[in-house]
């Protein structure tokens, strides 16, 4: 099994105020990355957090990662906050609807869902679409699309009984970028298009309840798999980065941005009363930074999508000129 790196931990400051106290929130893919991260920043905001996931110490990941959902609830109880860790495939309906009886049993309410069930593990870089194996594509497809259509299915009837809901589907490029890029994969491509276009069509559906629904982006993630993949740490990873000697990480690695700015901007939105004038969209991490003044953990404020935009036009633009 995978030895993770864990990401830095954030610099939170004691919270006077806690914006996010009595609203209740439903993080699916809770377990590592991104999503681990945002169900830590909404609990040390005051909300109660269910987290949910497929891995666990006695079921662990099926690509090897050690991470599990407990970690992610132990982590938010060690950072003060509260949360209820609950197993859950997402490709089975009837255990989304049985996570969602039980909120609704339990507190009665459901004011945010973040969904960050990704299939990027399952993603055959370097062949043309005829020549993959269909059914792991499809894998991919699932896991990135199915689960968040299944997921809103059963969670927005809870969270449309309260006015001002908010559904956040987390993707990967913004809707210009991917508009002129291909991803590489035709399963890849499809699904994170989709899932912004799922982000769009359900802010159309929701705005009648009163309910806000968005896709926000990341940048290149400093996640506990990359950490890994490239063999460097949250301590070393930019100098690794700029090592000309080390083959990994590549330099381009300079704009990568930890899971926790995410989990800030996640915040933000959630607090932020004024939060439907985003319905529909699709933003990136480094536009909600502006919008509510938000630094990553190290100070920084990295723009991954203009430094890409930049590296089209010039090969030798630097990293760190757009953090």
């Amino acid at each position: 099994m995978t030895s993770s790196q864990a990401p830095a931990e954030p610099e939170f400051p004691p919270f006077v105020q806690r914006p996010l106290k009595g609203r209740v929130a439903l993080v699916a893919g809770a377990t590592r990355g991104a999503g681990r991260a945002i169900a830590r920043n909404l609990a040390r905001a005051g909300a109660f957090v269910y987290c949910t996931g497929r891995s666990t110490s006695a079921q662990p990941s099926d690509y090897g990662r050690s991470e599990t959902i407990e970690g992610t609830a132990q982590l938010i109880e060690a950072d003060g906050g509260h949360a209820q860790a609950l197993v859950c495939d997402h490709l089975k309906p009837e255990m989304i609807h049985e996570v969602v009886r039980r909120i609704d049993e339990q507190h009665g309410r459901l004011d945010v869902v973040v969904n960050d069930i990704g299939g990027e593990a399952y993603v055959s870089w370097g062949e043309k679409f005829w020549d993959t194996d269909f059914d792991s594509g499809m894998r991919l497809v699932n896991a990135g699309l199915l689960t968040h259509l299944h997921t809103a299915h059963a969670a927005l009837p809870l969270l449309t009984r309260t006015p001002g809901g908010l559904h956040i589907e987390i993707t990967d490029g913004t809707s210009e970028f991917n508009a002129a890029h291909y991803r590489e994969s035709i399963y890849l491509d499809l699904t994170k298009t989709a899932v912004s276009r799922l982000a769009f069509g359900l802010g159309h559906e929701l705005s009648d309840s009163e309910c806000t629904a968005l896709a926000i982006t990341p940048g290149w993630l400093r996640s506990e798999m990359m950490l890994d993949l490239f063999d460097t740490s949250e301590q070393t990873w930019l100098r690794d980065s700029l090592d000309t000697e080390r083959e990994l990480p590549p330099a381009d690695f300079a704009i990568s941005e930890t899971p926790h700015l995410l989990g800030r901007t996640v915040v933000a939105v959630a607090s932020d009363a004024q939060r439907h004038r985003f319905n529909t969209r699709t933003l990136s991490t480094r536009e909600l930074a502006d919008i509510y003044a938000i630094d990553d953990i190290d100070g920084s404020r990295p723009d991954s999508w203009s430094f890409m935009a930049a590296k089209e036009a010039d090969l030798g633009a630097d990293a760190r000129e757009y953090r």
